[in-house]
């Protein structure tokens, strides 16, 4: 009676043994992803849209010699809420703090999650682009028929290349299916 018990506490022991060694890969393999996509979006232009900029909080000269036009886009993607910049475009010193704000309203009946991915255009302009508060660095959710003003706060890098003197930055709105929002 007591051998086929210790073939089976054996056995237990052996399989819990692979299992240990798979939880302990699939730990490795998420840890390695992390640097795998801050590269993907370093390449594409892509910024992480769930931290801030470490680089906008750094203090920048602002170019008083100089103005660059930004101007304001927004879109909801297959998202039933209304979605706009108060202000189409502002003229900005590079290295000068700026604020612009957009406006956003659910118009289901439900209460709806949303984030918003920023881009750029020029794509080039990314790398100049430094976003210090931006409602896209988070969820945003949003009771039936709710309006909320988000705010952007961003700087232009002086080191902007002259010849780009103009810069678009646009936001898409993506509906977060089953998430949990931050309200905020």
């Amino acid at each position: 009676m007591t051998q086929p018990t210790e073939n089976r506490g054996k056995a237990n022991r052996k399989l819990m043994g692979r299992l240990l060694v798979v939880v302990a890969v699939m730990f490795g393999f998420g840890f390695a992803l992390v640097p795998f996509y801050e590269k993907i979006c370093e390449v594409t232009g892509i910024r992480n849209v769930f931290q801030p900029d470490a680089a906008a909080a750094q203090s920048t000269q602002v170019d008083a010699t100089r103005n660059v036009s930004v101007e304001f886009d927004a879109n909801t993607q297959r998202l039933p809420w209304t979605f706009k910049p108060l202000q189409a475009s502002v003229s900005v010193h590079p290295g000068e703090v700026t604020q612009i704000v957009y406006e956003v309203r659910n118009t289901l009946e439900r209460p709806v999650t949303g984030q918003a991915v920023p881009s750029y255009s020029p794509q080039q302009a990314a790398l100049y682009f430094r976003k210090m508060e931006c409602f896209c660095f988070r969820q945003q959710t949003l009771a039936p028929g709710e309006a909320r003003r988000l705010p952007v706060v961003f700087v232009i890098d002086p080191k902007l290349p002259p010849e780009l003197n103009t810069v678009t930055l646009s936001y898409t709105f993506f509906e977060v299916n089953g998430a949990r929002g931050s309200g905020g």
